[in-house]
């Protein structure tokens, strides 16, 4: 496993930009169950509640129109460097994140997915390019490259801030959801991103990639709807033109999954859904950190 050294903070509350000065990050062989990550972005800013902190959330929500996908920029604006994170960026659109990064005077520090995408290319291996030291995320599940692999309870930080990672398999095995922080100086309410798990009256389909209905079924409930239900839901697409959802939401208004397990279960078995078109493109491009001509633009990390 890894271990974060030094790892950035950073505060979660929903504004449209965010950045966070990147402390030094060290790896070694095990990683604790606590790292801190990304931001989201969403033109908002929020402000801490504790008097001791007045780190802010930079966030913004990003749209990639082919695949439908959510790429969200968080970051510590109260922090001196403004320490950023880009949750599932998309190849097609990095050239206008990190121009966003760059006009709203944020340093770049760490590109994560929520898993291993069948419908794009992810966008970290392109990223990594252009913006020296920026390390790349997913889990250590995935079975993917990365610079750095998270694992159930890792907490990434930014500043201030920091994302709690919990897995969400089911979508497929190496699937998370990042939620901010439950500390007192953290973000209110707090913030899911769930990837493909959960989307909003809607969740990721279950027979590619190692999915399971029965398992995501119990990742949703265990991880995602045992949160405050005041949590706001950000899914890394949507189809129907929704971009925010609540826990409370979902566990009330979700079709698929306010049923019974075995209902569920049905459901999934007969969507009759057509294959990815970009699934033989997108998945062996991704588990290399979305870059297939330069396998070394994401160093592989994996652990015995």
């Amino acid at each position: 496993m890894l271990r974060f050294h030094h790892i950035v903070r950073v505060s979660l509350f929903a504004s449209k930009a965010s950045t966070f000065p990147l402390t030094s990050v060290s790896l070694s062989t095990s990683i604790p169950k606590r790292t801190t990550f990304a931001l989201r972005s969403q033109m908002t800013s929020f402000s801490s509640s504790s008097s001791s902190s007045s780190s802010k959330l930079l966030f913004r929500q990003l749209f990639e129109k082919e695949s439908s996908t959510y790429t969200y920029l968080l970051a510590d604006a109260s922090h001196p460097d403004k320490p950023a994170l880009l949750i599932d960026p998309v190849d097609r659109t990095v050239d206008r994140d990190l121009s966003l990064i760059q006009e709203l005077g944020l340093k770049l520090v760490y590109a994560m997915n929520t898993h291993v995408h069948a419908d794009h290319v992810t966008g970290t291996g392109l990223i990594k390019s252009k913006v020296p030291g920026v390390k790349s995320i997913i889990s250590k599940a995935s079975g993917a490259t990365a610079d750095l692999f998270v694992e159930p309870g890792d907490k990434v930080h930014f500043g201030d801030l920091f994302l709690e990672v919990r897995a969400t398999p089911g979508h497929t095995l190496g699937c998370v959801t990042y939620v901010t922080g439950d500390a007192s100086d953290q973000p209110q309410p707090r913030m899911a991103f769930t990837g493909d798990a959960l989307l909003i009256r809607g969740c990721g389909r279950t027979d590619f990639q190692g999915g399971s209905s029965e398992q995501l079924y119990k990742s949703v409930h265990s991880q995602i709807f045992t949160l405050p239900k005041d949590t706001f839901i950000y899914p890394a697409h949507d189809y129907k033109g929704f971009s925010v959802s609540t826990v409370g939401e979902e566990m009330q208004y979700n079709p698929r999954l306010t049923k019974d397990e075995e209902t569920f279960k049905n459901i999934m078995a007969n969507l009759n859904l057509s294959y990815p078109k970009m699934i033989d493109v997108a998945v062996p491009a991704n588990l290399v950190c979305g870059v297939q001509s330069k396998r070394g633009v994401c160093v592989s990390k994996k652990q015995e």
